[in-house]
């Protein structure tokens, strides 16, 4: 969060306009990370929903291979669900940072970008003056 603070003090009013918008288009839904929980969190859905691939995989496959064994595979993914539902808002919050650090970056070097391309051109008068310096070095260097 410090890093976006700082990087956010960098940008004009319509860049932190343009960086809240694209963070509420794609961040993450606080109401699918919870309904996933509710509903499939047994099995890890929420957990795929967030990217955290092999947590997830190991609680899908705790809960099938141990289902079978007196319900042991439930308790353990039962109290891990109970656990996650605590971790569930850090990692929205987590995930809105990396959104927001990721707009501030896309930002930054669009503005870098058009700071190469606006390379002053020569006006026809200046390029008129270089070439006839140009001309009067080599009539210099002509004559010694």
């Amino acid at each position: 969060m410090e890093n976006n603070t700082y990087l956010l003090s960098k940008l004009t009013n319509e860049e932190h306009l343009l960086v809240n918008s694209e963070v509420e288009k794609r961040k993450k839904s606080p109401v699918v990370a919870y309904l996933l929980w509710f509903f499939t969190g047994f099995m890890g859905g929420h957990r795929y929903f967030f990217h955290k691939t092999g947590s997830a995989v190991a609680m899908t496959l705790i809960f099938w291979l141990l289902v079978w064994l007196f319900g042991l595979g439930a308790i353990i993914t039962g109290i891990w669900q109970l656990v996650d539902v605590f971790l569930i808002n850090g990692w929205l919050k987590e995930d809105q940072n990396k959104v927001e650090n990721e707009a501030i970056q896309e930002i930054l070097s669009a503005r870098s970008v058009e700071k190469k391309t606006d390379v002053p051109e020569q006006s026809p008068k200046d390029s008129e003056n270089s070439e006839s310096s140009e001309n009067s070095k080599q009539i210099q260097n002509e004559k010694d």
